[in-house]
């Protein structure tokens, strides 16, 4: 494995990562999204890694959509709220969304530290070769 594999693979999990954390920011900011009973819910966004085509780092294997159906909450004086006083919202847990995007980051973050050292390993080597 050469130097440029390193940050080529590197770079495919910052790929990854950044559109996990952007899907985790979609969840986040759309949890108190309400609808009317007869709309389906916001549905949640969950990113599905797989493996590259090469063979060589990950890839977006795919979106997967969360429930539709959300839950439906009491709350008579809303102007969507529907005979029954009832309107409709996502099903997202919040703690698992700050999980998610802990682990979005972290792994962001690793990724951005690979292609770092990648870069500085090869930058010695051509000073070396200056040399």
């Amino acid at each position: 494995m050469s130097i440029f594999d390193a940050i080529g693979i590197a770079g495919t999990g910052l790929t990854l990562h950044r559109k996990w954390l952007d899907a985790v920011s979609d969840n986040v900011a759309n949890v108190s999204t309400v609808t009317s009973t007869n709309e389906a819910a916001f549905q949640a966004r969950y990113v599905v890694a797989t493996e590259a085509g090469d063979g060589n780092g990950v890839q977006v294997g795919g979106i997967q959509l969360g429930d539709a159906e959300g839950r439906l909450v009491y709350e008579p004086d809303n102007p969507l709220a529907d005979a029954e006083g009832y309107v409709r919202y996502p099903d997202i847990d919040m703690a698992s969304q700050m999980t998610q995007l802990i682990m979005a980051q972290r792994g962001y973050q690793a990724n951005a530290a690979v292609v770092d050292r990648a870069r500085e390993t090869y930058q010695a080597a051509l000073q070396i070769g200056r040399s």
